[in-house]
């Protein structure tokens, strides 16, 4: 019997709270994935799938290990099927390829000395040569939220094993975008190292000079952990470099694409819409926005694809498919065909390394302090789209993101406020190589969470305000004396009614019905806990504070307004914000 409901997603900071009250054991914690992957097996996740057989012995080499010195103490991961772990097949989405390797891949054996736990090796595109999430043999890998939705690729099965609760973390790879589409089309968090700050030895390799290895995980602090672990020189691989483990920092700027973006799909519009609002959010937020030309990402996508770095892929495995035939999926051999022969000479290489050296030092300019903001996808598609019509499909999901590894960038996918029901919509932060640490920042400050710093944590809370506390208004200079920043503009539950009080100056109020109310606009600020006592007991009746439930569900500390002052008041309910009433 378990001791306390084993959370349904699996964050690690959750699950070393648990570990550490003795709540929780790694082993109670396996035994249920193995449960819920069984539950969700007809959802393709894995290609070898949880098994205390090989699980085991990795829970007993826990035993030696100091919970309190391995930061990764009992935490269960997924690795992508194309990167090894010692005596588990190893297939890369292909059954005549597979092999068992004899030891882990460097990256697993730095996780597994730190106490992590794999459970499994996850499904993908083959050859991690897709977006989609359906070429695979094992199966079409469905959307964690939406099975007749994609799970975007080609690190499909790593992503929904941790949407799914199968996995606190898990590796992907990424050459074209393969650790960040199935991380916004599944609610996650998707970080892609620099070129070489993660080794890549033990990875079955699709191009090895862009080749990364990735981390999906449920928080930007999660994926940091992560990457403070595995980060640093392999001296065994020709392409590992000493890049620094970042620090959160923020950028100078964020740069937004000029002129419209290409959406698509069946949810193109509510895609549009959701791009409009993020854009809207980032240009009230406290970071300077600057609006550029996307043309030279373009030309750098368009060079992945369109140019000799095909022909790497080919060098990987076209002796394989040759020695193959009919071995592969029809689509994959058909672009890894594409890179064979003469279809690109000597010279053509030259001029594209040409081409991409001028475009990768017009990036560093344009980057110089800034991070970029795309979406991470325009848009999505169903497994029977993508079927129909396999090439164009996965096209596009790559759109805003093949341009990545041949510029040298790092990036960091993280969700946003999704398009409609169960269809999330996520944004992906780029920055230059030794940059990180402006990806990791702005990525917690774009979520709302508080930056660590080298000093004591300032413990803070959120404050909903509806009325003379919002910017432009008179007292939105208190906010600011008592160290309030703004985070969004946000709405109520349909639940309250909203009233212009008596008063000089005139405020509002808001109160909350049990039915006949409805969504009134409200800003979400954030203050240190230190100074909200005082905030508090500055407020003068018939205002309080109290929680005030958001359109989400979320409740906030916020103003709200004893009954007793709704008599006398004008009902201004109907106008929904305080911006529209006429003072």
């Amino acid at each position: 019997m378990k001791k306390v409901a084993i959370p349904e997603k699996l964050s690690i900071e959750v699950l070393q709270e648990m570990y550490a009250a003795g709540a929780l054991t790694p082993e109670e914690v396996v035994l249920e994935i193995i449960e819920r992957s069984e539950r969700d097996v007809e959802m393709n996740i894995w290609i070898t799938k949880p098994d205390m057989k090989f699980i085991g012995p990795y829970l007993e080499g826990l035993q030696k290990l100091d919970p309190n010195e391995a930061p990764l103490w009992g935490m269960p991961f997924a690795i992508k099927d194309n990167i090894d772990l010692a005596g588990v097949t190893t297939t890369a989405g292909c059954v005549g390829y597979s092999f068992i390797p004899e030891e882990h891949a460097y990256i697993v054996e730095k996780l597994v000395q730190a106490g992590a736990i794999p459970v499994g090796k996850a499904n993908l595109d083959q050859f991690a040569t897709g977006l989609v999430g359906t070429r695979s043999p094992y199966g079409e890998t469905h959307n964690a939220l939406d099975s007749s939705l994609i799970s975007g690729g080609s690190s499909s099965g790593s992503a929904v094993s941790v949407a799914r609760g199968q996995t606190a973390f898990a590796l992907g790879t990424d050459t074209a975008g393969s650790g960040r589409v199935p991380a916004a089309l599944n609610r996650l968090v998707g970080f892609k190292p620099s070129l070489g700050a993660w080794s890549t030895e033990g990875v079955v390799p699709a191009c090895a000079s862009l080749d990364c290895v990735t981390v999906f995980a449920n928080s930007i602090d999660d994926s940091k952990l992560v990457d403070s672990v595995v980060r640093g020189v392999n001296t065994q691989d020709p392409w590992s470099r000493n890049l620094e483990k970042p620090s959160y920092e923020l950028p100078t700027k964020i740069l937004l694409p000029k002129g419209p973006l290409y959406f698509f799909g069946p949810y193109e519009k509510e895609y549009e819409a959701a791009w409009h609002h993020t854009v809207e959010t980032l240009e009230k937020g406290l970071i300077p926005v600057e609006y550029v030309d996307v043309e030279l990402f373009s030309e750098a996508a368009a060079i992945l694809y369109d140019g000799p770095w095909i022909a790497e892929r080919w060098a990987a495995l076209g002796e394989f498919i040759e020695a193959n035939p009919d071995t592969a999926f029809e689509v994959t051999e058909k672009i890894l065909r594409s890179g064979s022969g003469d279809h690109y000479d000597a010279a053509s290489v030259f001029e594209a390394m040409y081409k991409l050296k001028e475009l990768k030092n017009k990036t560093s300019k344009l980057l110089k302090g800034a991070v970029f903001i795309m979406p991470t996808a325009g848009g999505t598609w169903t497994r029977d789209e993508v079927r129909e019509n396999p090439i164009a499909t996965n096209s596009d999901m790559g759109r805003y993101t093949n341009h990545c590894n041949l510029l040298d960038l790092c990036a960091i996918a993280v969700p946003t406020k999704d398009t409609t029901d169960n269809i999330p919509f996520g944004i992906t932060m780029f920055a230059e190589a030794d940059q990180e640490g402006y990806i990791f920042g702005l990525a917690k400050l774009f979520s709302g969470e508080e930056l660590p710093t080298d000093k004591e944590k300032v413990r803070t809370t959120l404050v909903a305000v509806c009325g003379l506390h919002m910017r432009s208004f008179a007292l939105e200079k208190q906010m600011i004396e008592y160290g309030a920043t703004f985070i969004r503009e946000d709405l109520t539950a349909d639940k309250y009614k909203f009233i212009k009080l008596p008063t000089t100056p005139a405020k509002p109020g808001l109160l909350k019905r049990d039915q006949g109310g409805s969504s009134i606009e409200v800003e979400i600020w954030k203050m240190p806990l230190k100074e909200f006592g005082k905030f508090a007991t500055a407020i003068p009746s018939p205002l309080g504070i109290g929680k005030v439930e958001l359109q989400d569900g979320a409740e906030v500390p916020g103003f709200i307004c004893e009954g007793y002052a709704e008599a006398g008041a004008l009902d201004i309910t109907s106008l929904k914000s305080w911006r529209k009433v006429t003072l």
